[in-house]
């Protein structure tokens, strides 16, 4: 195993709603990445083919355009669009991480908030469905369970990924502690609007919500706990991304208000003591770097190095699965069972 490696986080906008188009720039950075000599590339929550910011500004009886739009572009885990990443995946030998809007093929309009870790040898290592939608995703999502709780074992390392509010769960961070996690990536989308005027703290009385600081302390409280590295990988909302949502919204101007100065997620990499790594960009024609902890206005991609042997030393103080941790007290089960909507058993032959 490398114990050493090159990260790559693509803060990046989808060509929302449209999933074929968003793969195809999915998998332009990641050869871009991979050029760059990244062994591991990771994209935002829900990257194709959107995240349903509308759910949080419009009312759900407004909201139906964009709930069909979503169950046409969500993609399915074995369809033409995850074939074509994982192919990019082994040609490139990177591993990937990649945020999607799922659907299945029993229902038409089921979708789950999905992570997917593919393999440098593009196979699928870890299917995970976002255990419960938080808030107005709820209106798009269906819970997930537990059978992606589980680590990617790579040649760079045992890699993990929660998705935005499961970094709030405490036992969902707990079951990759438990599996020997080196490197924890937390995906986030680019706004999370819950005020009207969410650039004031005058929203209907409340503050705005400080998107990049909130998600910047749940992963150095990650990272120092299991003294492992952090990778965050925010989505970015570009103007093209506002333009389309905004075209399909009843209420445009409101719309565009709330997304135009809504906080902003940023892209960033903390080491195993909660740190913010300095990591870099890089212009892609004349290959200088410009060094940088976060990405946050910019799409880009952001790198980073990581060195595992720098997850050894913190475990002296705090193993908290191990040296740490009182297993005769504390009991945590997870069930990794795919849940589906019916089982259905063969009839038994009665009689010669």
């Amino acid at each position: 195993m490398a114990s050493r490696f090159l990260a790559a986080a693509c803060h990046v906008s989808p060509v929302l709603l449209s999933a074929t188009k968003t793969t195809e720039k999915c998998i332009s950075f990641i050869n871009q990445a991979a050029q760059n000599s990244a062994s591991l590339v990771v994209f935002p929550e829900s990257y194709i083919p959107a995240f349903p910011f509308w759910s949080a500004i419009q009312a759900p009886i407004r909201n139906h355009v964009y709930f069909e739009r979503m169950a046409k572009e969500s993609i399915y885990i074995d369809g033409e669009e995850m074939l074509a990443i994982r192919d990019t995946a082994k040609q490139t030998g990177t591993v990937v991480s990649v945020g999607i809007s799922e659907k299945v093929r029993y229902s038409t309009a089921t979708m789950f908030n999905s992570n997917i870790i593919i393999g440098s040898d593009g196979e699928i290592l870890v299917h995970h469905r976002k255990l419960m939608p938080t808030f107005f995703e709820k209106l798009t999502w269906s819970p997930g369970d537990g059978h992606g709780l589980r680590v990617a074992n790579t040649r760079f390392g045992k890699i993990r990924a929660l998705i935005c509010g499961e970094n709030t769960n405490p036992l969902a961070r707990y079951a990759p502690m438990a599996q020997g996690e080196q490197v924890h990536i937390s995906s986030w989308p680019a706004v999370w609007p819950t005020t009207i005027q969410q650039g004031t703290d005058q929203g209907m009385g409340r503050p705005a919500y400080r998107n990049a600081a909130a998600n910047q302390r749940r992963a150095a409280s990650h990272s120092f706990e299991n003294k492992c590295f952090g990778i965050l990988c925010a989505g970015h909302l570009d103007e093209a991304s506002i333009e389309a949502i905004c075209s399909l919204a009843e209420e445009p101007i409101l719309m565009r208000d709330v997304l135009a100065t809504a906080s902003r997620a940023a892209t960033s990499f903390v080491d195993p003591t909660g740190a913010k790594i300095v990591g870099h960009i890089m212009d892609p024609e004349s290959g200088e770097k410009t060094y940088i902890e976060i990405l946050q206005e910019k799409e880009g991609i952001l790198y980073a190095e990581l060195d595992l042997d720098k997850c050894v030393e913190g475990k002296q103080y705090h193993d908290v699965v191990g040296g740490y941790q009182r297993l005769d007290v504390f009991d945590l089960k997870v069930d990794r069972t795919r849940r589906k909507p019916a089982t259905f058993l063969k009839k038994l032959k009665v009689g010669p």
